[in-house]
């Protein structure tokens, strides 16, 4: 080789006391790094790693009890949806049970009413009967004395000819009332 080559390379590699005291300063950088360095860095980590393995354990804690949330959410849902079904269905029975109420109600008030017309009927047909009666005793009084061409002056006379005509005509009337209802 050519020496002006050989002190080329010479020039890039340093001599042997710097290379000797260079790794006695790197070693004792090294310790002294390593001794009070590394544990403060250590202890950054693991605090940091403590913190981080506590944000994961709050995480799986939340996400359990949304999961708890979601489940009772979803139970209550469904109980109230029973107890809408429930409280539909007593509605619907309430509903029924009323309107057969008032139908009730409204029949009996009907037939209240029916009653009460059949007897305000009988009531003013008695009346009318017994108006009716008056008038044909008095006519009747007035036919027979001018049939017998008198009058009749006795009222004792004239009351029992009126009994005794409408005795005969309520026995042909009776007679003739059944006479009709049988048709």
């Amino acid at each position: 080789m050519n020496p002006v080559a050989a002190d080329g390379i010479q020039l890039f590699i340093p001599p042997i006391y710097d290379i000797v005291w260079s790794l006695v300063i790197l070693i004792i950088l090294a310790v002294f790094f390593y001794k009070f360095f590394m544990p403060k860095f250590q202890a950054i980590f693991d605090e940091r790693a403590a913190k981080i393995q506590g944000n994961i354990d709050k995480a799986k804690k939340a996400k359990e009890d949304a999961d708890k949330a979601k489940k009772s959410y979803e139970d209550q849902l469904g109980k109230a949806r029973l107890e809408a079904s429930q409280i539909r269905d007593d509605a619907r029975a309430e509903a029924s049970r009323i309107v057969s109420d008032a139908r009730t109600r409204a029949e009996s008030e009907a037939n209240q009413i029916t009653e009460n017309a059949q007897r305000s009927i009988k009531s003013q047909q008695q009346q009318a009967l017994v108006s009716l009666k008056g008038e044909v005793g008095t006519l009747a009084t007035a036919l027979a004395g001018k049939i017998l061409g008198s009058q009749l002056q006795s009222d004792a006379v004239q009351s029992s000819m009126i009994d005794s005509i409408i005795a005969d005509s309520e026995g042909d009337d009776g007679s003739a009332n059944d006479d009709q209802a049988g048709k």
